[in-house]
């Protein structure tokens, strides 16, 4: 009874981080509207805390599977969130001086603190459910509680900022800061007075990490997820961009209510993904939603901008819904939110199956991929400034990749043993 309630408050605490990483990880994208202004930026300019913010997993996916087999989960837990407290620290400070790269450098620590966070919770969830199905489960509800942090974000910056003006600047969403700050605060003190039992670990070695590598459903596992970032983050955060352009002509607080539908849809998707992930396999799971994603992109590049449809947004200052008519292309990129909510626990539980002593360097190596969506969004930027909507080409080109990996690339292959 001791050890079930034990991994009950580990899991309780895992979820509750899993909370944290969207959180703060998602106050970037509408953050980029106010970056843009304040520093009459381009969309690739105002976009940058998002690439630092991604780029930080580059430097520290594994260094913080390194870290987790010398240290644990627990201490590595409550470094990133001193790191976190950091960073959000600095983009607080960046809204007070007014200073572009004091902005980025706070980007860029945060971003060190989720990777750190991210290398914990999803090897930890996934040794807490025992592998296969039951770990994908356990992933899938944390990712729910992670879809929650990112719908709350979007609403709570488009309600702080409004309606875009002259002189909006980062100093106007200081009250999301300072909730990012108690959320890392509560964080600490929860984790610091909690018992975790964890499981014994190797040393991260450079021969574990090329010995995970010689696994080819693992190697093309970590392309996947480097590829999937563009899919999950390229989607809602041009779309804000889209809604507030003149074509369209919405208000920056109505689109990011809008834009937190999409969040909202990968939370349906991840309660579904984790009811029903104990019966269903990850590769099921997975290239089911990629094929769907793929004809979900081609109809928000390709439906005329003339037809339109009402989508809903929440008023949480109002406590209702309210319905605001949009290009139909708009509606398809809401819903792909459905399909990307299952693909980062499928793809993470399908990348390290049967991998044995190669799982921790494993979760470093991919931690680091994740910094695919500082290239990927980035190539995306350039084109949106240049060709529009056009720009989506890149997050289809990467939901094809995901499909493949879940219909031929994720089969295990038989590794010669070292």
């Amino acid at each position: 009874m001791a050890k079930k309630q034990s991994n009950f408050l580990a899991i309780a605490i895992m979820f509750f981080l899993f909370f944290m990483i969207a959180f703060v990880t998602n106050l970037c994208s509408p953050m980029a509207t106010v970056v843009k202004q304040q520093f009459q930026a381009s969309e690739f300019m105002g976009q940058v805390g998002n690439y630092a913010n991604f780029i930080a997993y580059l430097l520290m996916g594994i260094p913080a599977g390194m870290l987790i087999s010398k240290f644990g989960y627990k201490k590595v837990a409550l470094a990133a969130v001193l790191v976190g407290i950091l960073g959000i620290g600095l983009e607080f400070l960046s809204g007070q001086v007014g200073s572009y790269g004091v902005y980025v450098l706070g980007a860029f620590i945060s971003g060190l603190c989720m990777c750190m966070l991210n290398t914990v919770v999803n090897p930890m969830l996934n040794i807490l459910g025992g592998g296969g199905k039951r770990g994908n489960q356990l992933i899938q509800i944390g990712g729910s509680f992670n879809s929650a942090g990112a719908v709350i974000v979007y609403i709570l910056m488009g309600a702080l900022v409004g309606t875009v003006t002259e002189n909006t600047s980062i100093a106007d969403v200081t009250p999301a800061l300072y909730l990012a700050l108690v959320i890392f605060a509560l964080a600490f003190v929860v984790l610091l007075f909690t018992k975790i039992d964890e499981p014994e670990q190797a040393p991260v070695q450079l021969n574990l990490i090329s010995g995970a590598l010689k696994h080819r459903h693992f190697a093309l596992g970590a392309l996947a997820i480097f590829l999937y970032m563009s899919v999950e983050v390229g989607t809602p955060t041009y779309m804000v961009s889209y809604l507030q352009s003149p074509e369209v002509g919405i208000s920056m607080n109505v689109a990011t209510l809008i834009a937190a539908v999409y969040w909202l849809m990968m939370f349906i998707g991840r309660m579904v993904g984790g009811a029903i992930g104990g019966k269903v396999s990850s590769r099921t799971m997975v290239g089911t939603v990629a094929a769907v994603a793929c004809v979900l992109v081609v109809l928000g590049i390709f439906l005329p901008s003339s037809l339109r449809v009402e989508v809903p947004g929440i008023d949480w200052a109002n406590l209702q819904v309210i319905w605001v008519p949009v290009p139909a292309g708009m509606a398809a990129f809401l819903l792909v939110g459905l399909c990307t909510s299952v693909m980062w626990g499928g793809i993470y539980n399908m990348a390290v199956e049967g991998l044995g002593k190669y799982t921790a360097a494993a979760s470093g190596i991919f931690m680091t991929m994740v910094f695919g969506c500082a290239i990927m969004v980035a190539i995306q930027a350039a084109l949106y400034d240049k060709v529009g909507l056009y720009s989506y080409f890149v997050p289809l080109a990467c939901a094809v990749y995901i499909l493949f990996y879940a219909l031929v690339g994720s089969k295990p292959a038989k590794v010669a043993q070292e």
